[in-house]
């Protein structure tokens, strides 16, 4: 079994919820993530997220959107990522890491040898915000030949036919966006956020995360009483636009252990 149905199977077996960290790899500086990733797992982080700084992320907000800049001027790389992974993986084999960015710098590296050296490094699967499912066919083999995951993403305005084919297709998990927009909005409509999750998963067995716009303990708790996984990320990352490195990691931790607890009431 991958990292991901493993990590999902226990949590599963316990009656527990996944929480799910984004972090923005190389922001503020490169030697920041691999001790807040390490933190944060220990504070109760199941699955990690580790964003790739891009110059241009359609699907996010001003907060992670910033990260990713912070990221490109301390001089992180898509392969500086790889290390960081390598470096997790020295001290931590079981949690499971998936890359989420988009699909240019795995064209300008190359599928085979970003997904080779991928998985090499570490990392258990890939979310491509920009790679529909219908176009991931030259992808798709080849995680396949080493085992990743490729998770895919559904919206509010996903039809029945839409959640049908993307459920058929998606391995690891699948990605609920809750709301109509970008990472970070506060416009969560839970009582339509759950409606469509149960109708995700009355056609799949995989777990269903649900992401965007969870930033606390009430709505974690609220999207946990139906979802197998919380995804949280501006939340966290938003702590390094103003505080020292130092101070930001201390929030980021203390806000893991507000989510964690508020899912674990769940049990």
């Amino acid at each position: 079994m991958s990292r991901l149905a493993t990590r999902f199977a226990q949590l599963k077996s316990q009656q527990r919820k996944a929480l799910v960290s984004y972090v923005m790899a190389g922001d503020p500086q490169p030697q920041v993530t691999v001790p807040l990733l390490h933190q944060m797992v220990a504070a109760g982080v199941d699955v990690i997220e580790l964003g790739l700084p891009f110059s241009d992320p359609m699907a996010d907000g001003p907060v992670i959107a910033l990260a990713g800049e912070r990221a490109l001027a301390a001089g992180t790389s898509t392969l500086d990522v790889f290390s960081m992974v390598q470096q997790f993986r020295q001290q931590d084999t079981e949690t499971p890491i998936v890359l989420m960015g988009y699909l240019n710098p795995v064209e300008v590296i190359g599928y085979e040898r970003f997904v080779s050296i991928a998985h090499q490094s570490g990392v258990d699967g890939l979310i491509l915000v920009d790679l529909p499912p219908e176009e991931a066919d030259k992808l798709d083999p080849i995680l396949k030949q080493y085992d990743m995951d490729q998770i895919f993403l559904l919206a509010p305005t996903s039809t029945p036919e839409r959640i049908q084919f993307v459920a058929d297709q998606a391995s690891g998990f699948i990605y609920y966006v809750s709301l109509k927009g970008v990472t970070g909005s506060a416009s969560l409509d839970t009582a339509e956020a759950v409606a469509r999750i149960e109708q995700i998963k009355a056609v799949t067995d995989l777990p269903v995360g649900v992401g965007f716009g969870i930033s606390d303990a009430a709505s974690a708790k609220a999207m946990g009483r139906v979802a197998d996984a919380v995804i949280v990320g501006s939340a966290f990352v938003k702590n390094f636009e103003h505080l020292a490195p130092e101070h930001a990691v201390v929030q980021t931790v203390n806000k893991v252990k507000e989510l964690r607890a508020a899912l674990d009431e769940l049990v």
